[in-house]
């Protein structure tokens, strides 16, 4: 099972980008205030404890707590806001990133896979 870590600074974001060169970045944007993000929180759980692929790295921002991560996060990878949101980073660039009830283990694992 793979483990998501909690982002909750810009330079943790700003770290994590520049290992994309390397590793594959998943973040997802969280609300804990949105049942629709609740849901897609668990799914992102579910995709995580079956067969995640390697070479990536997960990481978690929660909106609501760290809301100027989120913001950065937005503003340097040119991806408009949504929560809940996942964003698939590669050498410092978004390459996919999907919303609310699109977020599926199912479309995860295939997703990640094609990449």
């Amino acid at each position: 099972m793979a483990t998501m870590t909690k982002m909750t600074s810009r330079d943790q974001l700003q770290a994590a980008i520049e290992r994309t060169s390397d590793r594959a970045l998943l973040l997802f944007k969280h609300s804990t205030r949105c049942p629709i993000s609740a849901a897609a929180y668990d799914q992102v759980l579910a995709y995580l404890k079956g067969e995640p692929q390697e070479g990536f790295e997960y990481m978690m921002i929660d909106v609501i707590a760290d809301r100027a991560v989120s913001n950065e996060a937005a503003e340097r990878l040119g991806v408009r806001h949504e929560s809940p949101q996942v964003i698939v980073v590669q050498d410092g660039q978004p390459v996919w990133h999907t919303s609310h009830y699109q977020i599926t283990a199912g479309e995860l694992d295939s997703k990640l896979k094609s990449l």
